[in-house]
């Protein structure tokens, strides 16, 4: 369909370094080039530094906390009168919105284990994200795993669930040696270390993979990667107690990502739950081998081209950490199978898939 004119949940530009924030940003910048004769009207918090397609319109969303989102606001969608909206945080407003929606689920994880995330929550988990899969007209899930979760928890019909994965951000890639090089010295990185990518909180699983290192011979250092989340308190203390050869970059500008992931060693991701897990994907699409749990949809979007470890086992993370790093074969190997997994995954690939379910909602 052409022309199209489609109002957008940009909320999640809020935290552009999030999962939920580069998914919007990316989605809509290549959905912008995907389809340039259709128009987007973003909503985004006020005060918040725009990350989408510069041919988009961007407007504030109502700053009232619960009748501002809503109430007001479906309200002045309706005047707007889009032909679809794009929920591309998750979620629709508890008031009609008066057009055919199409919302992308990240991950239900909090349904699965409501101790992974702080207790302030109880509108979006118990009224917000039910009704929202239950009134869209199509719904978006990033991996098969969050879409059996759709079904399972709400009994959303597969027939109203479109997967439609992640893609690989531009710029990740292998670097050549001097890149590398010049790299390691701008960042003051050691020569050897094991990369951890995340927000430090408990659904990250950080706490077995700090109990891994810990126990490794002839180990590398550890780098983290990542913001403090909630109940970060007992990780930072383990950290604390590990020494200086456990090395924490809390602000990190994005450009600089793709090289640390050349530079690694190793990606290890523990989680207990991802709904999608980029960080593995653009690890290995830098050419970094890969070790990841094995819940959830990590082992789905790693397929055969990483290591898979329970993840609760410090001990088999300890053992497939050092067969990543003694093994140079087998490393080898794994760049090479990370690389080909992750040239699967493209923006503009998602971008295709999202804009034929918008295509489909408008023709029911």
């Amino acid at each position: 369909m052409t022309g199209l004119h489609v109002a957008v949940d940009g909320v999640g530009l809020a935290r552009p370094r999030a999962g939920v924030g580069v998914y919007t940003t990316e989605i809509l910048k290549a959905m912008a080039v995907d389809r340039p004769d259709c128009r987007f009207t973003v909503y985004v918090p006020p005060g918040v530094s725009i990350q989408g397609p510069s041919s988009a319109s961007y407007r504030s969303l109502p700053q009232v906390p619960f009748l501002g989102r809503h109430v007001q606001w479906p309200g002045r969608l309706r005047r707007l009168a889009p032909d679809v909206f794009f929920g591309a945080a998750g979620a629709l407003p508890l008031m009609d919105v008066g057009s055919p929606s199409v919302i992308t689920i990240h991950d239900l994880a909090i349904y699965r284990n409501a101790g992974w995330f702080p207790q302030r929550q109880p509108l979006s988990t118990r009224w917000v994200i039910p009704s929202s899969l239950r009134r869209a007209n199509m719904v978006i899930a990033v991996s098969s795993n969050t879409a059996r979760d759709a079904e399972d928890l709400f009994g959303v019909p597969q027939s109203k669930i479109v997967v439609v994965p992640h893609g690989v951000s531009r710029g990740l890639r292998p670097m050549s040696g001097e890149e590398r090089t010049s790299a390691r010295e701008r960042l003051h990185l050691p020569e050897r270390f094991i990369l951890f990518v995340g927000t430090i909180e408990p659904r990250k699983n950080l706490l077995t993979l700090l109990e891994a290192w810990a126990m490794m011979r002839d180990r590398p250092d550890l780098v983290i990667v990542g913001g403090w989340g909630w109940n970060y308190e007992p990780i930072r203390e383990r950290i604390s107690r590990l020494g200086d050869r456990v090395h924490h970059l809390d602000s990190l500008e994005p450009g600089e990502l793709p090289a640390i992931y050349n530079l690694a060693q190793v990606l290890a991701h523990p989680a207990w739950y991802e709904g999608f897990g980029l960080p593995p994907l653009e690890a290995m699409a830098c050419g970094t081998p890969v070790v990841v749990s094995d819940s959830s949809s990590l082992p789905e979007v790693v397929d055969e081209a990483g290591l898979v470890v329970p993840a609760g086992d410090a001990n088999a993370w300890r053992k497939a950490l050092e067969r990543v790093l003694g093994d140079t074969e087998l490393a080898a190997d794994l760049r090479r199978r990370g690389i080909l997994r992750a040239a699967e995954f493209s923006w503009s690939r998602s971008a295709e898939m999202t804009w034929q379910v918008i295509d489909e909602t408008l023709r029911e």
